[in-house]
């Protein structure tokens, strides 16, 4: 393991689209979505192991979520669990992490990634992600992976590669042309057919002064704030200093912040079996299915007559299901919700 490679876990979601599985106080990243024995987190963690050092390994989430990540992530040191008073998005994200381990390392390469994203072939993941590290390490370029899309998704972002002209360095990696946000369904098919789109996976490879200078470029206001916290930066006063100046920076993403903005932008398109499983419905895709097309997510559930449902639980109580067809079954604590799957959009308003 090179000992200037970092991982950056970004954990501060507090999304309950897993609703009831996942609530404000304890989101998706937090959870055992796939009834595999690891939350999301976890997973997250895990498929780097062997590639960088759990010393190296940071998480920013929120002040709330401490405890959590504490007893999730033990192997990691406490000092590395970055907490943000309020959310802010992902550039001021980033930027708190980079600064800081720019003061501890300034020859640091780092991954930056999304807490609550599944890979199936980890395999092939850490293949990419060691090539990726290398590719940075040598140059100041800005590195995010494309997945090769397999269906018109309107979920996601595309970026748009000059698939013309690949890198000297590393033939599998390619400028950026565009990015372009998410898509309607007629779009989203044009993309599908045409072999220089892929989705953005929300997943960066840098070295800490190339991010550093990035954002003092295109983000100056935000990049002064943790300019001037840079003394306090890994003291005892460091988490008084965030709560107080890290409120003061605008709410933006990098993806508006930086990487629409720059020049040495490139793609590494990759297929490892990604998804940000963000519905039930990509979750059914995803989960072991019965011949009726079942996922069944839990210790005593019993279907009869059911066909093309999720069902989830997690307490010891017998399920039993009969002639259902199209519905997300899902219980938690004092919580049962059956819900069409076709109208999983509201579970929103099912869960304020």
């Amino acid at each position: 393991m090179n000992s200037h490679n970092n991982l950056v876990i970004m954990a501060g979601g507090v999304g309950s689209r897993f609703w009831p599985m996942s609530t404000p106080e304890c989101p998706k990243q937090f959870i055992d979505v796939m009834g595999c024995g690891r939350t999301f987190l976890q997973l997250t963690f895990d498929r780097f192991k062997g590639e960088i050092d759990p010393q190296n390994v940071w998480v920013v989430t929120s002040q709330a979520y401490a405890d959590i990540v504490k007893n999730q992530l033990p192997e990691i040191p406490e000092e590395n669990i970055l907490l943000e008073p309020c959310r802010r998005n992902t550039a001021p994200c980033i930027a708190y992490v980079s600064w800081r381990i720019k003061k501890k390392d300034p020859k640091a390469n780092l991954v930056i990634t999304p807490s609550d994203h599944l890979v199936m072939n980890t395999d092939e993941f850490r293949r990419v992600i060691r090539a990726a590290l290398d590719f940075t390490s040598q140059t100041d370029a800005i590195v995010t992976l494309g997945m090769h899309p397999t269906r018109p998704e309107t979920g996601y972002g595309y970026i748009q590669a000059d698939l013309a002209h690949a890198s000297m360095r590393n033939r599998e990696i390619y400028r950026v042309d565009t990015f372009r946000e998410k898509p309607d369904l007629a779009t989203a098919k044009k993309y599908v057919s045409r072999a220089e789109f892929f989705w953005n996976s929300g997943i960066f490879i840098w070295n800490v002064e190339t991010i550093v200078q990035a954002l003092r470029h295109y983000e100056p206001e935000v990049s002064k704030i943790f300019e001037d916290m840079l003394p306090f930066l890994g003291t005892a006063d460091e988490q008084r200093v965030v709560n107080e100046r890290l409120p003061q920076c605008k709410s933006i993403s990098i993806d508006y912040a930086v990487m629409e903005k720059a020049e040495e932008i490139f793609v590494y398109p990759a297929d490892f079996g990604w998804s940000d499983v963000g519905t039930w419905g990509s979750l059914i895709t995803l989960a072991d299915k019965d011949a009726d097309g079942n996922a069944a997510i839990g210790p005593r559930i019993e279907l009869h007559d059911t066909s093309n449902c999720i069902i989830h639980t997690s307490e010891e109580r017998r399920v039993v299901i009969q002639g259902l067809d199209g519905y997300i079954v899902a219980e938690k604590g004092d919580t049962l919700l059956i819900c069409k799957l076709s109208e999983e959009q509201r579970i929103k308003e099912f869960s304020a």
